[in-house]
């Protein structure tokens, strides 16, 4: 048995009840993990609210760190024992223990506590697979420009510190004076208060005029249409998120004056491989080991106040990452 967050229906935080529920043996190419620490992201609010539909009763929760219990047949890169972080679907993490499919589950290096992993997971693979593989045409240089919403966040944190590390001149924006010196002190090159500037006519300023060449932005409606106004000709605006709410229906008309790329990318398509995966998990486990990127885990709750850290992400209060402790 493990003590479980569990939705019936969607709704806001309240619909989240915790329960005792029996987790069972892994089948083939899974594995059954128990949590020392789960991570908390945007995406579950999204799949909590209904705006991802998901089938219920269900488990939030895409990312975590613990130690391996069993192992199931075919399972071969895990053993029991083995401490293991993971971002995976199906949700589930929001427990004491679960069984997973072992293929995004990873060994964890001895240097990574499970607080850092757990926290790390789905942030760091995200930050990885744009920074890495989200490019525009031509790829980026040292000394590239690019813009980066969100930065004050998990996600962002990441980022703008391994942006720096590669080499590229990342320009933030947050929501308050103090996430953009957050975001500043941890690598960013500009920040821009969105809320009391015009976040387009500073990137302007900021580049010259030329525009930058990709925009990576997990905000969503808000910042969409300016976000293009960002971009230099043959740019690219790689949407990863909607935390303002989905962006309107567009013409594909709108992408002509300038001849501009378009992504919606999401994690889950960059580690649907075993290697793929691994091969992120190793370049995400490399920058961390080495101190070029720190994981902030600003906000700790106990899996019981799950309710109150939901609260507090929805209204975009939290910086860094959030963890739960079963």
């Amino acid at each position: 048995m493990a003590l479980t967050v569990q939705i019936d229906q969607p709704g806001g935080p309240e619909v989240m009840k915790l329960v005792d529920l029996p987790v069972g043996e892994p089948g083939p190419g899974q594995v059954r993990i128990r949590h020392e620490a789960i991570g908390l992201n945007f995406i579950d609010v999204y799949q909590r609210t209904g705006l991802y539909k998901l089938p219920m009763p269900l488990t939030l929760g895409m990312e975590g760190a613990g130690v391996i219990e069993a192992v199931g047949e075919g399972v071969t890169h895990l053993k029991v024992g083995d401490r293991a972080a993971y971002a995976s679907n199906p949700p589930g993490s929001y427990s004491q223990a679960r069984v997973l499919p072992a293929l995004a589950v990873c060994r964890l290096p001895d240097s990574i506590g499970f607080d850092t992993g757990a926290a790390m997971m789905l942030k760091g693979l995200t930050a990885q697979y744009l920074l890495r593989r989200t490019l525009p045409a031509g790829g980026l240089q040292p000394g590239d420009q690019i813009l980066w919403h969100a930065a004050a966040g998990g996600v962002g944190l990441i980022a703008c510190q391994w942006a720096r590390a590669l080499g590229y001149e990342l320009i933030a924006t947050a929501g308050s004076d103090e996430k953009c010196q957050l975001a500043l002190a941890n690598g960013a090159a500009h920040a821009i208060n969105y809320r009391t500037e015009d976040f387009a006519a500073r990137v302007r300023e900021i580049t010259g005029g030329h525009g930058v060449k990709v925009v990576y932005d997990s905000v969503g409606k808000d910042t969409w249409d300016k976000s293009l106004e960002c971009l230099r000709p043959f740019g690219l605006m790689a949407s990863f998120g909607n935390a303002s709410g989905p962006v309107p229906p567009i013409s594909p008309a709108v992408l002509a004056p300038k001849s501009l790329y378009l992504t919606r990318a999401t994690l889950f398509t960059h580690i649907a491989t075993r290697e793929n995966c691994q091969a992120m998990a190793d370049d995400l486990f490399d920058v961390v080991s080495s101190g070029k990127v720190k994981i902030h885990i600003e906000q700790r709750f106990a899996l019981a106040d799950v309710q109150g850290a939901h609260r507090l992400l929805e209204a975009r209060k939290t910086t860094g990452s959030t963890i739960l402790l079963p």
